[in-house]
């Protein structure tokens, strides 16, 4: 495995590597090929930092065999990964998608190990790590982003130790019960202690993997600080802890308060046929957003006359993910099975129970469905964080609508106003969902505007910010640190080695 380093033309003091690049190709009609920016808080977040520091983004992106050359948009500096339909299948949809999200978010749904998913990861993470190391100017700063790359830090510390890196996982860490079931869970463990600083979006998440560290490896913990010490390198001290990300609040507000965005809430409720409540989920259709138990409750609810269909109507955004992998494809029939039973047991001719929608929509929509809908349903089994609600609550203005929130969602730790909610237990679900109907209006906006003052406070901005000033006080202070560990003979192990099973 050869060590990459640093290219003549490595000019970037800033560099985010993350699995998709900010952009997305489009091919129009004729054939034509552009580059159109991704919906997303992260770009939105690290946009300014990257103009201000010349900074460039390394990713994937999005089509196999897409082979670029770098080019620039709108300012940012695009360095395309090319990736196979072998390595999607493998690397992607196989390991980072059917090995490790499930097993991330509390198996859920079954995990699979196979080595040559394995293998993948490794080959692709080994790539990320090339071209990164090989744009990055001396002594810059590069932060890497979420599950699919975590074990490209400790690639980038062993080619370019002069990087500072940085490390954020946008979703949950598992305690260590469920994740010392990954045979390969020691060397994504040493992957992740090659970052300076490690993100986490809540701080059992931090305390996973701070447990994960004392059980995996020698090297001590205090706090959020873990002493690594790496046979040939210095000693050095990596944090480990909590930062939850959030969105642009500012940006969704000031298009709430848009009067075509406000009519356009309007014609939403007048087509549902004005019920009295809309209640709203959107999610991306995935066995973590407890859809289906949101549509049992709801169900229940109806079957037993304690809400009328004439009354209260559930509008369903579920965006379609990963249609290739089967247990998401599995999903997205019971769904569409059990909106069809509701509708056709209790819809009328001018009222349907659920209004479903299988795709997306562009943010003016979404915000505008925000305002039309009297209650959010956020019924998460696990979530890191859930910024759906975070965008609702900023939409409203108005300091009025409820928000259900799942206690096992990272927004539980911040929007404590909301009605929490065990999307397990559907009688607590059935009776929040009955208490957000009855509300007072007082109740309601006393509420919204606690958390609207959270959200707007600690919107994605402060969030980066938070990051890169603890990153660099960790570059700033990695060389007056502490003298080297002394290491068992079996950690002097050799890069072919490492990453084997």
């Amino acid at each position: 495995m050869s060590s990459p380093t640093r290219s003549e033309n490595a000019d970037y003091d800033f560099v985010v590597v993350s699995n998709r690049l900010p952009v997305d190709r489009v091919v129009d009609a004729d054939g034509t090929a552009s580059w159109a920016r991704s919906p997303g808080g992260l770009v939105t977040a690290l946009e300014p930092v990257m103009r201000e520091a010349d900074g460039a983004w390394v990713g994937w992106g999005g089509q196999p065999d897409l082979t670029v050359d770098p080019f620039e948009y709108e300012g940012i500096h695009i360095v395309p990964v090319a990736l196979s339909e072998y390595e999607i299948e493998n690397f992607y949809e196989g390991f980072s998608n059917d090995t490790l999200w499930p097993l991330y978010h509390d198996v859920i749904s079954s995990p699979g190990y196979h080595r040559d998913w394995w293998e993948s990861y490794v080959l692709v993470n080994q790539r990320f790590a090339d071209v990164a190391a090989a744009v990055s100017a001396e002594n810059a700063v590069v932060w890497v982003q979420d599950y699919q790359l975590q074990l490209v830090p400790r690639m980038l510390r062993e080619a370019r130790p002069d990087l500072t890196i940085g490390f954020f996982n946008h979703i949950p860490f598992p305690p260590y019960g469920i994740y010392s079931q990954l045979p390969w869970r020691t060397q994504i463990v040493e992957g992740l202690l090659g970052a300076d600083v490690i993100g986490f979006q809540r701080v059992a998440d931090a305390t996973n993997f701070t447990r994960a560290v004392r059980r995996l490896t020698p090297f001590p913990t205090k706090g959020t600080a873990i002493e690594v010490s790496t046979p040939g390198l210095r000693a050095r001290r990596v944090i480990a802890r909590p930062f939850p990300i959030s969105i642009d609040a500012g940006s969704y507000e000031a298009l709430a308060r848009e009067p075509r965005i406000q009519e356009r809430a309007r014609e939403i409720r007048e087509g549902l046929g004005n019920p009295r409540t809309v209640m709203l989920g959107v999610d991306r259709l995935d066995y973590t957003k407890g859809i289906g138990h949101r549509l049992k409750a709801f169900g229940e609810l109806l079957a037993e006359g304690r809400i009328d269909v004439e009354d209260v109507t559930l509008v369903q955004v579920a965006n379609p993910s990963r249609e290739r992998v089967a247990a998401y494809m599995q999903l997205r029939d019971e769904i569409e099975l059990t909106v069809g039973r509701i509708n056709g047991d209790f819809g009328t001719i001018s009222h349907q129970a659920i209004s479903y929608h299988h795709h997306g929509y562009p943010r003016d929509e979404m915000v505008a469905l925000y305002l039309a809908a009297d209650i959010l349903l956020v019924t998460a089994l696990r979530d890191g964080m859930n910024l759906v609600a975070k965008e609702y609550v900023a939409c409203r203005f108005d300091e009025d609508g409820v928000l259900i929130l799942s206690e096992f969602t990272g927004a539980s730790d911040e929007l404590k106003r909301a009605l929490l909610v065990n999307p397990h237990d559907i009688e607590g679900v059935k009776e929040t969902i009955l208490s957000a109907i009855a509300m007072p209006p007082r109740e309601r906006s006393a509420r919204m505007r606690n958390m609207r003052k959270r959200v707007l406070e600690n919107d994605v901005a402060r969030w980066s910010s938070n990051f890169l000033q603890t990153l660099e006080k960790a570059r700033v202070g990695r060389y007056d640190r502490i003298a080297p560990l002394e290491l068992p003979e079996e950690l002097e192990w050799t890069v072919d080695r490492r990453w084997s099973n």
